[in-house]
């Protein structure tokens, strides 16, 4: 057999642990930092396969670090596993219908996520003790990609440092490599404290948080004229001071959002924000405190080793759909807006493909799309960014999905445990292992994406949280 032909026949050897994790981590539906149930799960599934866990790691309870072998190369797989609030959903149903109403679910697919990524590190193993090679594999568990940034701290804590390469994916509605960047991102949590009083009886006693924030609001609107056009500013009240219009409201919290193609660029701008912060707290005569909630870099895919996964993702190929996946697939189409479908050739236009390279009635993605290195930052962000700031690191998109099926939505949970999302996470896996074995046989790339790594960092991860600042739990 060719090494295409092994690592499929290895990974198609574990795909029934594939759907083990992909519907256990499904069922528990856990929120993020939150994931004892899930972490717990992981761990026992790989010390019953030979692997050595280390649960608790880079001061999250809910990280941990799988690993198998010795020495170099060090390869490692990036799993994820929380879920998103509301979003609790019947597997396979294309009709609304929640297992718990308001409870959480699935709704970006981290369960096939983590599901790939440890079928990935089985088939490598394996390939590894077939062939007799040297190597350590390793599956990163990573909690709160959603909200705590779980690989932020484990990448603070020296976890992803010697790694040769990472390696991770996403279940999408495509087959591609993701050679675009994603914007860095910090967010805040800004409280203001006043003086309670009587609005109308004595309303010059007071002292308003309130109206901090409102000031607060209206700098940093007034700041949007003065950052890059590509930047992002977002903000949402988390605690307006309460429901009584007569009171002079003596606390109010708001939390923020700075986005910027690149973590410094990010960090500038969130000096600015805070600056209307403490300008805010002067003119209403309040006290103002930050509370870090979490930041996280660009990523940055290694331009040197992503012509290897299109590589391997053009002889693995898409997934291999059937006609029931089809019907399944078109089933949750009707429940898409016009406006959802039409973002598809949009989609493709924006990547830089001829937007009619996936026709406008297909309902699976069954081709892959030509590799292209992209130079703009995708509008989302991912901490998967600071892992590529201290390892070379490729991502994957697989079709686990419908095509047009919208992000973080009860669609997206309900396909995330069905045959499509099986099909998907396995055709993923055996990329990813694929990508494995044909880069550490190539050591001179390997030390070629090194040194494109240490032109990126400089040769040292500098994390954008504060030392002193805990995960949030």
């Amino acid at each position: 057999m060719n090494k295409r032909e092994s690592i499929s026949a290895l990974v198609d050897k574990h795909f029934d642990d594939i759907v083990l994790v992909n519907d256990t981590i499904w069922g528990f539906a856990e929120p993020g930092m939150k994931e004892t149930k899930s972490a717990e799960f992981y761990g026992k599934f790989f010390e019953e396969r030979g692997f050595k866990v280390d649960m608790g790691v880079g001061e999250v309870p809910t990280a941990f670090v799988a690993s198998w072998g010795e020495g170099k190369p060090v390869v490692g797989f990036l799993g994820e596993f929380d879920a998103l609030p509301t979003l609790s959903q019947k597997a396979a149903k294309a009709v609304k219908d929640p297992v718990v109403e308001g409870a959480y679910g699935q709704g970006c697919g981290h369960n096939s996520l983590g599901a790939g990524a440890a079928g990935a590190a089985l088939a490598f193993r394996d390939y590894l003790e077939e062939n007799h090679m040297q190597g350590t594999v390793r599956f990163y568990g990573c909690p709160g990609e959603e909200n705590g940034s779980g690989k932020v701290f484990m990448a603070r804590n020296g976890l992803f440092d010697d790694q040769d390469i990472c390696i991770t994916w996403h279940p999408s509605d495509m087959n591609r490599i993701v050679s675009c960047s994603s914007l860095a991102c910090i967010g805040v949590f800004f409280e203001f404290r006043g003086v309670a009083s009587h609005a109308a009886g004595n309303p010059h006693l007071g002292r308003s948080a309130l109206d901090a924030c409102e000031l607060m609001n209206v700098g940093v609107n007034y700041l949007r004229e003065h950052i890059i056009p590509e930047a992002r500013v977002h903000y949402a009240y988390i605690n307006a001071g309460g429901i009584a219009p007569n009171v002079v409201h003596d606390y109010a919290k708001i939390h923020y959002f700075v986005r910027a193609p690149k973590i410094k660029t990010a960090q500038e701008i969130f000096q600015r924000v805070i600056a209307c912060a403490e300008g805010a707290a002067r003119m209403t005569g309040t006290t103002m405190n930050m509370i870090f909630q979490d930041a996280l870099c660009d990523f940055q895919g290694s331009r040197t080793l992503e012509p290897v996964m299109q590589e391997a993702l053009e002889e693995i190929g898409a997934p291999a759909f059937d006609e029931n996946d089809l019907k399944l697939a078109a089933e949750f189409r009707k429940t898409f807006t016009q406006a959802d479908l039409d973002d598809i050739q949009k989609s493709l236009g924006d990547l830089g493909y001829d937007p009619e390279i996936i026709g406008k009635d297909d309902v699976l993605h069954q081709g892959v799309l030509p590799y292209k290195p992209l130079n703009f930052a995708s509008p989302g962000s991912t901490d998967v960014g600071d892992a590529s700031y201290c390892a070379p690191t490729l991502q994957l998109n697989m079709a686990t999905e419908a095509l047009g099926t919208p992000g973080h939505s009860w669609q997206v949970t309900a396909q995330s445990c069905s045959t499509i999302a099986y099909k998907g996470t396995a055709a993923a896996a055996k990329v990813m292992a694929l990508t494995a074995a044909k880069a550490i046989e190539q050591p001179e790339l390997l030390a070629k994406a090194q040194d494109e790594l240490h032109k990126l960092n400089g040769g040292k991860y500098e994390c954008p949280i504060p030392a002193d600042v805990k995960p949030l739990l």
